[in-house]
This record gives C-alpha cells, structure tokens and sequence, in this order.
C-alpha cells in the first residue's frame, strides 16, 4: 500500500471527486503519520484532498476511530478502581456524559453547566482546551483560580469523577496524538474549514475521556466557526452522526453566537460570572444555555423523562445550592481555595481599567468576533499557543446587544493587562459597537436541535 495511491483515490480527477476510502487505507495514512514513516508534505496533500472531495460519515468515523486509537483512551468503565483511593466512600458508576462547545466569545457554559449536570446524579469527564484566536478557553479560565491544577494524570480525573460527579482536565500528550500533529498541520495549509476533519478533530479527543454520550453546542453566527446557519448545522449533523457511529449517544443545539454571551468576558471575570449563575444570579441567555444543554445531558443519561423535565431539575439544582456545592468541591479538589475565591468576588480587577460611553444616541449591536479580537489585545486571550494569558483582564457590559444608549452614557467597563494592552483593547472594542435609529432584530438563542 502507497499513500500516493490512496491520496490520488480521494483526490479524484478533473471535475470527478475522489472515491471513498476503506478502514484499511485510512488506517495506513493515520499510523503512517503519527509514526513518522508518512511525511508532513504527503498527510497535506491528504488533507487537501479531504478538503476539496470530502468523506461520507462512515470515512469520517473510521478517520475519528483511526486517531482516537493513535494514542492512549481513559475508560472509565474498565479502569482499576483500586487505584483511585477513595476509601469506598465513592465509585465510578456513570453514565459518564460530556459536553462540547465550538467555541464563542463569553462562552463559559462548561464550568456552570458541569456543576448543574453532576448534582443530577451524572457523572462528567470534562476534558477542554485553551483559547486561541478569537474564543476563549475554558482552562485558561480555571487557571485563574489560584492553585486550580488541570494537568490531571488519569488516575486522578477517575478518583475527582468518582469522588465529585465531575472533573476538568487539559489533554495530555498521549491523547489522540495523530490529531495534535494533523491538527497544526491543517492550521498552515488552509484546511482547517472542513467538516470531516473538524469532526474527527473534536470527537477523537471527546471520545479519549471515557464519555458515553456527548451533547454538542454548535455556534452560529458572526463570533462562531461557523458563519451561517446552514454550515452549522452540517457540521452539527457530522458530529452527532459520527459520535454515534462511535457507540455514543448524542444530540447537538445550533446557538447563536452574534453577540457575546452574559456581562461578562474575561478568565476570571468568567468565573465570577459563573459563581453568579450557580448563586442565582447569572445572566438570562447564559442560564437558558446551562439549562437546555443540562437537560438534554439528563436525557441522555436517563435522569430526565423530557427536556422540560431536565430544565426544571437544572433549575432545582440551581435554587437548591447543590450546583454551587458541587462547584466549590471541586475548585477545593483540584487545589483551589473556595473561601478566596468567594472574597474576591466582585473585587478582583486589574488596575488598567477605562470605561467605554456610547459616541452615539442609538441602539446596539455588538459583534462577538470584533469583541474576542478586543480580548485578545487586552491579554485575554492568543494569537498562537505560546502566549501568556492575563487572568484579570477582560470586559465587564454595562448595556447589551439591543439596549437604547444615550451618547455619554457607559456601556462596559474595560481592564487590560497593562495600560498598552488597555489603550489596544479600547481601539479594537470601538469597533466592535455600532449605533443604529431601529433595534436590530433579536435571533432566538436556541436555533435547532438536531438528534
């Protein structure tokens, strides 16, 4: 077998689309690369060739299945439950469901939503990724908690899962190590934008954490991957066709990602953000994501009838305080203090600070993309994986996507990492906020559900 000869099946010729490939031939391909007997220059020449003809949901599922198998998979059913000393006090009895975001701007749905599930009884093996670009990340965000550790071993996330309901771990480098290699491959070849590849990408990690079942929230709009909505839901219909040919339950919400999500954006203004949703205080469209994607992880793991049933039991979790408990005990357990953490509430900023007041009379409309380009110069977020991030920098909203506003009037409160990063951040803030004489039209926040 020659990867030449499999690149030319899957290139095609002329305006003929390349043919589907078997088990066999992919196989090849993805332990070639991962290996190193298969170089970079040919894995492109793949890509772009997955790019231009595609793959059906049976490639892509091999192609998840061949990188998942490139590396080592946590299974949580099978996993020595000596070695996780929890003094029989806990156990490790599922259903085990994750949740995946395609990533947005003000997007901290995971760290109260892994709370609101585990209180239902469910247990989640929470493995995320830092922010790059435009869109932040939810363990740059737990870092922001002194002493919270993400690097986790795969003892430990078992003994937290057990011992917690839940756990929040970074990927480790034997995780789905054909997917790190392919993945900065496809970043300087222009083949990012394919749907088999992001796929495979996304569930060769997801399914390496031990997961039964996986909800997915697909963003939409000017802050998300994907623009529109039609492109959205194929990828949404990727994910949970592959993720089922995998053996897991799924189901996946198309949500709008126009505008950022809650009041505020940032990594540990996130997490203040979430301790104010799991005291009952958080904001509308942040609480009707948690809930939503809550109760269709409960549905998934049989501890809700209905979606209406799972949204009233995440609510109960919420109101009751088992969902901030479950939080705390995990902050505690990863090495956080829960007593600062609370102290510092509504306290912690960063000394670089300027408000931004509306230049116009109008109506607003605020647009995610320009506001995570904001956050990136203000020291949120990166531009490639060696920055460093600010864990106190970030944006606190004043007034939201449609929201009238006198000229004068403060809309946000902005906090860079030093008074250069602050001054970038303004400029690039400014252009985020456009002024118009009519309220822009309001987009439900929950587009479709596909299952």
């Amino acid at each position: 077998m020659r990867a030449a000869d499999i690149i030319i099946k899957k290139r095609g010729s002329g305006s003929e689309k390349g043919a589907e490939l078997s088990r066999e031939e992919i196989e090849f391909l993805v332990n070639g690369y991962a290996d190193g007997s298969i170089p970079d220059y040919q894995m492109s020449a793949f890509l772009m060739a997955v790019y231009f003809s595609g793959m059906t949901f049976t490639e892509t599922g091999i192609l998840t299945d061949c990188m998942l198998r490139s590396g080592s998979i946590i299974d949580l059913h099978t996993i020595d439950r000596a070695a996780l000393h929890t003094a029989g006090r806990a156990a490790l009895h599922g259903p085990f469901v994750d949740k995946h975001s395609t990533g947005g701007v003000g997007d901290k749905i995971s760290l109260p939503l892994a709370p609101v599930a585990a209180s239902l009884g469910i247990q989640i093996p929470m493995m995320s990724g830092r922010g790059l670009g435009h869109t932040g990340g939810t363990l740059d965000k737990l870092e922001s908690i002194e002493g919270y550790n993400v690097n986790l071993t795969e003892s430990q996330f078992a003994s937290l899962i057990a011992e917690n309901g839940f756990a929040m771990m970074g990927q480790t480098e034997s995780v789905a190590p054909a997917d790190r290699k392919m993945y900065a491959l496809r970043d300087v070849t222009g083949t990012v934008e394919s749907i088999p590849l992001i796929t495979a990408s996304i569930l060769s990690k997801k399914a390496a954490e031990g997961s039964d079942a996986l909800v997915f929230d697909v963003k939409c709009g000017r802050g998300a991957f994907m623009k529109s909505e039609q492109d959205a839901q194929a990828l949404a219909e990727s994910l949970v066709k592959t993720a089922q040919s995998l053996g897991k339950k799924s189901c996946a919400l198309l949500t709008n990602m126009d505008t950022p999500l809650g009041f505020k954006t940032g990594n540990y203004l996130e997490i203040e953000e979430t301790l104010e949703c799991l005291q009952g205080n958080g904001p509308e469209d942040v609480m009707e994501l948690v809930c939503q994607l809550g109760a269709r992880m409960a549905m998934l793991a049989g501890k809700a009838e209905s979606a209406e049933d799972g949204m009233r039991k995440c609510r109960e979790a919420v109101s009751s305080g088992k969902a901030l408990e479950k939080f705390l005990e995990n902050v505690k357990s990863q090495g956080g203090n829960p007593r600062k953490l609370l102290s510092e509430q509504g306290k912690r900023r960063s000394p670089f600070a300027s408000e931004l007041a509306a230049e116009h009379d109008g109506f607003l409309d605020i647009d995610a993309y320009k506001t995570g380009i904001a956050c990136v110069h203000l020291g949120v977020g990166r531009n490639k994986t060696s920055d460093k991030v600010d864990a106190n920098a970030g944006i606190i909203f004043a007034k939201r996507q449609g929201d009238f506003v006198r000229k004068g009037e403060k809309i946000m409160d902005i906090y860079g990492r030093d008074s250069q990063s602050l001054q970038a951040g303004i400029s690039s803030m400014k252009t985020a906020v456009t002024y118009s004489a009519e309220q822009p039209a309001q987009k439900k926040l929950i587009l479709r559900e596909i299952s």
